[in-house]
C-alpha cells in the first residue's frame, strides 16, 4: 500500500506540472492567468485530490476488481477538474469552452495515471498471491481481455485525439493573431515544440503502461511455463499460482485442474502397475519353494542398500531418489523367468543334475526376454529397463563366474549387483524343503566371504553398514507357512 501511495504522489506531482503546461498551451483563458493565479489553485486542487484519495482508501480499500479500481482513480481526476472549473468560473468568469478543456485535460491525465496505478496494484497483488500459492480466482471474470484492449485503445485514441485537436485549434487561432508580427519560421518552431512536447509526454506514459502490462503478463507466463516444465519431468504436485483474475488466471486454474487429473490417472496407473507386478512376481514365487514374502523382503533390502550407497559413495553409486524408487518397484520381477521352468525341476526337493541346473540357469534369460517383449509392445521406459536388467543379471558374479552371460565387475549393471546380495541373503535366512534357515550371522559370514568373488565389495560394505535394517526387514516380513 505504501508503495502504491508513493507512486501515486509522484504521479500527482508530475501531472500537476503537465496540467499547468497543458492549460497554457491549449486554453487562452488559462494562458491569460499569471503563474501564481494558475499554479496556486491547481496545487490546492491536486492536494485536495490526494487527501480525499488517501482518506477514502484508508476507510475502504480499493476493490479487487481492477476495473472498479481504475474507475475510482479516474474519478479523483474528474473531481479535480470540477473543482478547478468551479473555481475558474467563480473567480475569473471563464466560459464553458475553458471548462471543457480543463475537463478533457484532467480526464486524459487521470486515465493514464489510473492505468499505471491499476497495473502496479495488479503486480503487487500477483506477487502476494504467488507467495500464498493461491490456486483459485479471487472473483469472477469481470471483462474479457479483448474487450478491455478494445476499450482502452478507443479511449486512448479519443482522449489524445481531443488533446491534439485543442492544441492545433489554439495554434491556428494564434497564427492568425501573430501572422504579421512573428516570422513564419519562429511560429513553425513554436508549434513543432508544442507537438513534440505533447507527443513525448504521451509516449512516456504509454511506454510506462506497456511496460507494466508486459511485466505482469510475464509473471503469469513464467509461472505457467515453469510449472509445465516440472509436470513434464513427472512432478504432478506442481501447481500454477493463480495471480490474475482474467483469462490468464482461468488458464492457470484450468492447468491446475488438468495436472490434478493427470496425477490421479498417473497414481491409478502406478497402482495398477504395482499390483500387476506383485501379482506376477507372486505367481512366479508360488511355483517355487519360496513364499510371496521373499519378493517383499528383497525389494526392501535393495532399497536399504541403494539409499546407503547414495549417501556414502555417490561417485561410484549415483543413485537418486527416483532411481531408488524404480529399483524398489522393479525388484519383485527378478525371478519372473521361473514361470518358464518345468515344475519337475523348479520344485525338485533334492540337488539338481547338471542338465537340470543348465535348464534352471535359463530363468534370468527367460524373464529378460519376457520383459523385452513388454518393452516392444508398450515402449521402453526406465521401469521396464531396470526390471529386465535385474532379471537378466542378478545371478552374475563379480569375478565373472556367474550366469547367464559371465559378466564381471562393473560390467554387471548396478541393479543386478544390488539384487545379488539381497537375493542370496534372503535365500540363506529362509527355510526351504531342501535346507534349514540360516541365522543372520551365518548368512552374513557367507556374504562377507563372497566379497570380491561373488559380490561387489562396495555393496558388501553397504550390507554390513545396513545389517540392522536387514534384520528389521526380515522380522517385519516373515514367512507364514
Amino acid at each position: 500500500m505504501q508503495r502504491i501511495t508513493g507512486r501515486c504522489a509522484l504521479h500527482y506531482g508530475v501531472t500537476l506540472s503537465l496540467f499547468c503546461l497543458y492549460g497554457w498551451q491549449v486554453c487562452p483563458f488559462l494562458e491569460s492567468l499569471t503563474l501564481p493565479q494558475l499554479l496556486g489553485p491547481t496545487l490546492v486542487t491536486f492536494a485536495i485530490m490526494f487527501a480525499v484519495r488517501n482518506w477514502l482508501l484508508s476507510r475502504r480499500p480499493l476493490p479487487r476488481n481492477g476495473l472498479d479500481g481504475f474507475g475510482l482513480e479516474v474519478g479523483f481526476y474528474l473531481l479535480g477538474a470540477l473543482l478547478l472549473s468551479g473555481y475558474n468560473a467563480l473567480a475569473h468568469d471563464f466560459p464553458l469552452e475553458s471548462h471543457l478543456k480543463v475537463l478533457l485535460g484532467m480526464t486524459t491525465l487521470g486515465f493514464l495515471v489510473a492505468a499505471d496505478l491499476t497495473l502496479e496494484r495488479d503486480w503487487n497483488r500477483a506477487r502476494t498471491r504467488q507467495a500464498e500459492q493461491s490456486l483459485a480466482l479471487s472473483h469472477p471474470l469481470a471483462m474479457p481481455l479483448p474487450r478491455k484492449f478494445t476499450l482502452f485503445t478507443l479511449a486512448t485514441l479519443t482522449l489524445l485525439g481531443g488533446v491534439f485537436f485543442l492544441l492545433f485549434n489554439k495554434d491556428l487561432e494564434w497564427l492568425v493573431t501573430v501572422e504579421r508580427s512573428l516570422p513564419r519560421v519562429d511560429a513553425q518552431h513554436y508549434i513543432l515544440w508544442e507537438i513534440a512536447f505533447v507527443m513525448t509526454v504521451t509516449f512516456c506514459y504509454l511506454a510506462l503502461i506497456i511496460h507494466g502490462y508486459g511485466r505482469n503478463l510475464g509473471l503469469s507466463l513464467r509461472q505457467q511455463t515453469r510449472t509445465m516444465a516440472r509436470v513434464q519431468c513427472g512432478d504432478f504436485d506442481a501447481r500454477v499460482p493463480v495471480t490474475r483474475d482474467d483469462e490468464f488466471g482461468l488458464i492457470a486454474a484450468s492447468t491446475n485442474q488438468m495436472i490434478g487429473e493427470l496425477k490421479s490417472r498417473s497414481d491409478e496407473l502406478n497402482l495398477t502397475r504395482d499390483v500387476a507386478i506383485l501379482g506376477l512376481a507372486s505367481l512366479a514365487e508360488t511355483r517355487d519353494n519360496e513364499t510371496g514374502a521373499h519378493i517383499i523382503r528383497t525389494q526392501h533390502y535393495v532399497k536399504a542398500l541403494a539409499q546407503y550407497l547414495s549417501r556414502s559413495d555417490w561417485d561410484r553409486y549415483p543413485l537418486d531418489d527416483a532411481t531408488i524408487d524404480l529399483l524398489f518397484k522393479s525388484a519383485p520381477l527378478h525371478d519372473v523367468g521361473k514361470v518358464g521352468i518345468p515344475d519337475a525341476i523348479l520344485l525338485k526337493p533334492g540337488k539338481l543334475t547338471d542338465e537340470e541346473f543348465a535348464i534352471m540357469k535359463r530363468h534370468p534369460q527367460i524373464g529378460a526376454e519376457a520383459l523385452a517383449s513388454a518393452e516392444a509392445q508398450l515402449g521402453s521406459n526406465s521401469f521396464l529397463r531396470l526390471a529386465r536388467e535385474i532379471s537378466l543379471t542378478h545371478h552374475e558374479k563379480w569375478d565373472g563366474s556367474g550366469y547367464p552371460a559371465g559378466l564381471a565387475g562393473e560390467d554387471i549393471p548396478l541393479s543386478g549387483r544390488l539384487m545379488a546380495v539381497a537375493d542370496v541373503y534372503d535365500a540363506l535366512i529362509s527355510k526351504r524343503v531342501y535346507k534349514p534357515a540360516f541365522s543372520h550371522e551365518e548368512a552374513k559370514e557367507i556374504i562377507v566371504k563372497g566379497s570380491g568373488s561373488h559380490f561387489d565389495p562396495g555393496i558388501v560394505a553397504a550390507f554390513l553398514a545396513c545389517e540392522a535394517q536387514f534384520r528389521e526387514i526380515a522380522a517385519q516380513f516373515q514367512d507364514h507357512h
